[in-house]
């Protein structure tokens, strides 16, 4: 028999943990309940009361409030009366300890974060956000405005408070270690951002994301040419630097403010762009290998507009060698607000503009043909 059959042999032959392990709050509890229903039940044997009278009765004994008895009470009455005021005593005393104590060893609060992690392993398609400064609360309203599910991982008190105040789930955790990044669910997100101020700091999670999920969209933040560099070598798929892209916005403003202001309409309504990669394998595109775009009619039946493609990289140029290893040179072609003449053709790669709804019925149209859709970065 192979060790590990013999480990999974020992695992599944220990006994499950006991209830009172799981739940030492349910001991107090039932104890509790059993006085109060053994006495309710005893009032309305002996002295014929209903079921409100009974637990009336029961609850301004046990709790000592002494209004009056519900009707005059037997011999009887008064023995089960005694019985209630005794077992009440004791196990209320007895369930206010336990309670305080769970309360001190820190059992709830143990409770609250299972709880909390067991919510984090049903998120899925979310956006993992490192940090939540200036750059950090701007990424999560914006992630907010479009119904993206995001959780924040933050180290600040204060930081976590103010995310949690903007209904936000926060993991008050150091982003730069493994185990913090699988718990948030790496391998299930959509894309991480790191947006932390230190450029060191944003390396570290990017180093740490591209290790342990390599197909995982990082966007990562710096602050200089050098730190961009490092972070695309580290495997950041596209580095974002504030003063840079506000620089180029400004500058766009003062040359182009027509152009800006259609991209903030357009970033506020419900149209999306996406990029759609269709498969290299020309089996897979069917009827629509080779056809063109007036051909297909993809925008009357969708509904989205193609703004541009990309065109696989050919092969051009004879092979060369460099160090004992073989290269062809490639090139790829972007064509723009392409024409109706244009043919689709393997690994092409379509940017379109539509709502969810309309590029919902894109997809549905490439079918196969479709192998990946990514938002369009930007």
């Amino acid at each position: 028999m192979l060790p590990t059959q013999n480990v999974q042999r020992r695992f599944s032959r220990r006994p499950p943990p006991s209830l009172r392990r799981r739940y030492p709050w349910l001991t107090p509890l039932v104890s509790l309940a059993t006085v109060v229903n053994v006495s309710a039940l005893g009032y309305r044997i002996v002295e014929g009361w209903d079921w409100g009278d009974s637990y009336w009765m029961v609850l301004i004994t046990i709790s000592t409030i002494g209004y009056g008895e519900v009707n005059p009470l037997t011999a009887a009455g008064r023995a089960v009366t005694v019985f209630s005021i005794v077992g009440g005593l004791v196990v209320v005393q007895l369930s206010i300890q336990s309670l305080l104590g769970l309360s001190e060893s820190g059992y709830f609060r143990r409770m609250r974060e299972n709880r909390f992690r067991r919510y984090l392993q049903t998120m899925e398609n979310h956006v993992i956000l490192c940090g939540y400064g200036r750059i950090g609360r701007e990424i999560a309203e914006q992630l907010a405005s479009e119904g993206i599910p995001l959780i924040v991982i933050e180290m600040d008190q204060g930081q976590k408070e103010a995310a949690e105040a903007r209904g936000i789930v926060v993991l008050q955790s150091d982003a730069t270690l493994d185990e913090t990044l699988l718990e948030a669910g790496i391998h299930r997100c959509r894309s991480l951002v790191a947006a932390l101020p230190s450029n060191a700091a944003n390396l570290y999670v990017v180093l740490s994301a591209r290790g342990i999920a390599p197909t995982c969209r990082l966007i990562a933040r710096s602050d200089s040419e050098e730190a961009e560099r490092k972070l695309l070598q580290a495997g950041a798929n596209q580095v974002v630097s504030p003063y840079v892209a506000g620089g180029r916005t400004m500058a766009a403003t003062a040359l182009r403010p027509l152009a800006v202001r259609f991209m903030d309409l357009l970033s506020s309504s419900d149209c999306e762009v996406e990029e759609f990669q269709l498969s290299e394998d020309g089996a897979l595109l069917g009827d629509l290998n080779g056809r063109s775009l007036a051909e297909l009619e993809l925008g009357r039946r969708s509904g989205a507009m193609v703004l541009a493609i990309r065109t696989p990289a050919p092969k051009v140029g004879n092979p060369y060698s460099y160090r004992g290893a073989t290269y062809q040179q490639e090139e790829s072609r972007l064509i723009a607000n392409p024409g109706g003449e244009v043919r689709l053709a393997p690994g092409q790669m379509l940017v379109v503009m539509g709502s969810q709804e309309q590029l919902g019925s894109f997809i549905a149209i490439l079918g196969k043909a479709l192998v990946a859709v990514e938002a369009m970065a930007g």
